[in-house]
C-alpha cells in the first residue's frame, strides 16, 4: 500500500467511477506494454510513460478528459505532468492498479 492510498489520494475505484460518468473520456494505462498485457482495466488504452509523447495519436484533442493509472500512481503522476506540459487541459491521475479488486482483463494468469 502506498502513502497515497493511506490518505485517500489513490482511489482507483472512485477515479474509474468518475471516468465512466464522463462523456468521451479516455482511460489511459501508462505502464509498460508487458504490464498492460498481463492485467488491465477493460476499455483502457496503453501509452507507456516513457512514450507519453505519442499520446497525441491516441488522444488528439487536448481538451478530452483523460484518466491515467499505472501500478502505484507514480508513473501516472509523471505522465499527467508531461501531458499538461504538452497542452492537455483535462488530465487526472487516478492512481494505481496495485491492490485494485475490481474487474480486470489480461493475459494468462
Amino acid at each position: 500500500m502506498s502513502l497515497f492510498s493511506l490518505f485517500g489520494k489513490n482511489n482507483l475505484a472512485r477515479g474509474l467511477a468518475e471516468y465512466e460518468a464522463e462523456a468521451n473520456a479516455v482511460l489511459l494505462d501508462v505502464r509498460t506494454k508487458e504490464e498492460y498485457f498481463e492485467r488491465r482495466i477493460p476499455g483502457s488504452r496503453n501509452v507507456p510513460v516513457d512514450e507519453i509523447g505519442r499520446v497525441k495519436f491516441v488522444v488528439p484533442d487536448v481538451t478530452t478528459p483523460v484518466y491515467l493509472y499505472c501500478r502505484t500512481g507514480n508513473r501516472s503522476s509523471q505522465a499527467a505532468n508531461i501531458m499538461k506540459k504538452l497542452g492537455y487541459t483535462n488530465v487526472k491521475n487516478i492512481g494505481g492498479i496495485q491492490g485494485y479488486r475490481g474487474r480486470t482483463e489480461g493475459g494468462p494468469r
